[in-house]
């Protein structure tokens, strides 16, 4: 089994008239076949840790994990000869944030074809931050059934939980700042597969004075 990858930022500090500035600049840490590689790791975990194949089932929280579920279904079909039923999540109804949106969000489509019911879940997402959106997806998916077992895949973990919640499948693990943002760009929706990790210089005192906005991840 090829291990997740890691991949770690170090910062580089700088003094601007004797304070402390932290140099981030923007980072692509996957390209295309580093991608295509990560995604034939997770689908080689997914199917080693399987207890009972034939009860896995897919299911993609919009928008990038419903593109990376379906390229995971392809790889198990294609490699491994297993027909897996894919699904698609949308969870912004389910979402705990409402009062912090200066918008209503969009609300996309749920399609579950198959039961849920005794089916071993693998919610799929491209980035794990919070853990907010799992949290969200979990409550979506209840509604629908009742699975015998959900777990998490992730094509990047990027740390800073706030909820005790992980991904069982990793594809990449990444250290990040708070204030960075993790860009998944997938062929299906940007024309490109690429991981970007944008950052920007901050002063340590405006981090902690200044408000930031979080990815819901």
């Amino acid at each position: 089994m090829r291990a997740p990858f890691c991949f770690s930022m170090f910062p580089r500090t700088f003094f601007n008239r004797g304070r402390i500035m932290t140099s981030v600049a923007n980072r692509v840490v996957l390209e295309a076949q580093d991608m295509a590689q990560t995604l034939e790791s997770l689908a080689s975990q997914i199917l080693e840790r399987a207890s009972d194949p034939p009860r896995l089932a897919l299911v993609g929280i919009q928008t990038g994990g419903v593109h990376l579920a379906k390229r995971l279904e392809k790889i198990l079909l294609e490699r491994f000869s297993l027909a897996v039923p894919v699904g698609t999540l949308d969870i912004n109804l389910y979402r705990d944030d409402w009062t912090r949106l200066h918008t209503q969000p969009i609300v996309r489509s749920t399609d579950l074809p198959f039961p849920i019911d005794n089916k071993d879940v693998i919610l799929v997402d491209d980035v794990l931050y919070t853990g907010r959106t799992i949290r969200a997806a979990l409550d979506a998916l209840i509604d629908y059934g009742r699975p015998r077992k959900v777990q998490v895949a992730v094509l990047v973990d990027r740390g800073h939980r706030e909820l005790p919640i992980f991904s069982q499948f990793t594809g990449l693990h990444l250290e990040t700042l708070f204030e960075e943002r993790v860009n998944v760009l997938l062929a299906e929706k940007d024309g490109v597969d690429r991981v970007v990790v944008e950052g920007a210089a901050t002063p340590p005192e405006a981090e902690n004075t200044s408000f930031h906005k979080k990815t819901f991840n």
